[in-house]
């Protein structure tokens, strides 16, 4: 299956599809953005032009970076944002007090048309404080959108984020499944980790669900129930199995899977090890065999590892291979999974060897049973032969940390630009409507972050630029970048006129998370005591900046 391609849709003479979940609608809000919104309209300024920008303060998981994702489902809500009748009734039943008739008129009018949306591409890893959407617009509508916005972008980008880290662990090389819908938090919780998971680098999902809607690649087989279902292999009725070429039948494939299991019970190479086999499980692997010879997979922990799941999947994986299939591999799902892969690589191996099957000695193993960041971290450093690893609870209930922390922050207001002070420095807004860069260095790695004033001269490779910490005075350094890469696009332009950005299809998404992983700094990625990146301002910036810091501040007075 491939990733399906996002963007305009022609369904039903509307610009694009809404949300994938439906009840992301306007009412997918806080009430006080309702609030708001009346005594806007009340003082006459809900039509006054306002800028917010949608940031982070911190990185999650203890690292340094993060993933963006969401922004399709944003647009896709700002695109189809418009209040029904019924929807109407109950905001003017709710509001405290009477809901005037004009008001209500209002509320009937109100789209997204006068929005604009500018936003960095969903995929790119981006750090605190620089706005990853920039909404510009009339300041009631633009802060009805703050609530749905906010929670399109927190959950999805925090999974993205996870996924990013499992994949940095466990390496370019090896598959990862998304196995958490069961255990995910509700039905969109499990919808939303399968996809941002996606983008986030893993391979596939179980989630049929989200298979058909995004077209992600969907990975099973079977559970311990469908094994421990079978009691003998005589509960096997049709035996029958046609070659892969067609070419010939075999009759009893039940029997080519004994006297394969014989074969490996007598081999002196695997010394004599093997012994009786649980028969029930061998039954299990055979049916699940003839039902999918092409994708034969089992799971051999149900009874013992080494002494019956692998011997069983081996007899099962030979008689196949007698009729031109290959076996795809094992699952284990309990146990000492660094030592179990290592016992059953060797087996693979000495079976390759011993009937002369090129390729065998390198049967998939997957790994799966409540992994997460650490696990695979200590696999690693134990050595192992997990090919594939099956990740679920800790993956997609982002276990690690609850939430990523977003904010909506007004920054200009007809403008005039805006800050928002608190004693907490991290919590200082930076006003203004901004223009946000990446500059490169020499080996291609990203620098720095810089965010200026929107109408100052774009940072020039080749040409020396000061980037200053938006607040610590001390901390500023000269940049000469090799390369310049602006953040913000338009993805949304409202009246502007201005060209909107498509919205790439899901895989490119996940290929630009995966590109831009390769372009940070080793050390910024790391899992442990990463460094952090840098996120500066320009120099104007950084003045107007403190300027507006102290216009803004109350000064005290000491009695």
């Amino acid at each position: 299956m491939e990733a399906k391609a996002n963007g305009p849709s022609v369904n039903a003479g509307r610009v694009m599809d809404g949300p994938t979940n439906p009840m992301v609608t306007p009412l997918l809000t806080d009430l006080y953005q309702f609030t708001m919104a009346y005594a806007y309209w009340k003082a006459g300024k809900h039509n006054d032009r306002a800028v917010f920008d949608l940031y982070f303060r911190k990185n999650p998981f203890g690292g340094e970076f993060t993933v963006f994702a969401g922004l399709e489902e944003c647009i896709k809500l700002i695109a189809n944002f418009k209040l029904t009748e019924e929807e109407i009734s109950f905001i003017c039943e709710t509001l405290p007090g009477s809901c005037e008739e004009g008001f209500v008129k209002y509320l009937r009018n109100i789209d997204c048309s006068d929005v604009e949306v500018y936003a960095i591409s969903e995929g790119t890893v981006v750090f605190p404080k620089v706005p990853l959407l920039r909404v510009e617009g009339p300041v009631a509508v633009v802060q009805l959108l703050e609530t749905p916005v906010l929670n399109l972008v927190n959950f999805a980008s925090l999974v993205a984020t996870n996924a990013a880290r499992h994949r940095l662990v466990a390496g370019k090389s090896k598959m990862l499944l998304e196995f958490g819908l069961r255990r995910a938090q509700g039905p969109d919780g499990a919808i939303s980790a399968s996809k941002y998971c996606y983008i986030g680098g893993f391979d596939a999902t179980s989630n049929v669900a989200a298979g058909r809607l995004f077209g992600i690649p969907l990975r099973g087989t079977h559970s311990h129930a469908f094994v421990s279902s079978f009691m003998s292999p005589d509960e096997i009725l049709e035996r029958l199995l046609h070659r892969s070429d067609g070419s010939s039948t075999c009759e009893d494939f039940v029997s080519l899977v004994q006297s394969w299991l014989s074969k490996i019970q007598w081999s002196k190479a695997l010394g004599n090890s093997v012994g009786e086999t649980n028969q029930s499980e061998l039954a299990a692997f055979t049916s699940y065999a003839l039902a999918f010879p092409n994708n034969f997979l089992a799971l051999v922990d149900t009874y013992d590892v080494m002494r019956s799941g692998v011997p069983n999947f081996c007899a099962v994986a030979l008689a196949l291979n007698d009729l031109g299939y290959k076996s795809v591999g094992i699952r284990l799902d309990s146990g000492d999974l660094a030592y179990l892969s290592g016992e059953a690589r060797k087996i693979f191996q000495i079976i390759e060897k011993e009937f002369g099957l090129p390729g065998f000695g390198k049967t998939s193993i997957t790994a799966s049973n409540d992994l997460n960041e650490e696990t695979l971290d200590a696999l690693n450093k134990q050595g192992h032969e997990v090919d594939c690893y099956g990740i679920g609870t800790y993956l997609v209930t982002c276990y690690a940390q609850a939430a990523l922390g977003c904010v909506f922050k007004l920054v200009e207001i007809n403008n005039q630009p805006r800050i928002k002070l608190s004693e907490d420095v991290s919590k200082v807004s930076i006003p203004c409507k901004k223009r946000c860069y990446r500059l490169y260095g020499r080996e291609g790695y990203s620098l720095v972050d810089i965010m200026t004033g929107e109408n100052e001269p774009c940072p020039k490779v080749g040409e020396r630029i000061l980037c200053r910490h938006p607040f610590n005075e001390s901390k500023r350094a000269y940049v000469v970048p090799q390369r310049v890469e602006e953040l913000l696009k338009c993805y949304w332009p409202g009246k502007s006129g201005k060209v909107r950005e498509e919205l790439p299809a899901l895989k490119d998404i996940r290929d630009h998370c995966i590109k831009q992983l390769e372009q940070m700094r080793p050390d910024h990625i790391r899992r442990l005591n990463p460094t952090p990146y840098k996120v500066s301002v320009s120099a104007k910036l950084y003045d107007f900046i403190h300027f507006l810091w102290l216009n803004e501040a109350p000064v005290g007075e000491l009695q």
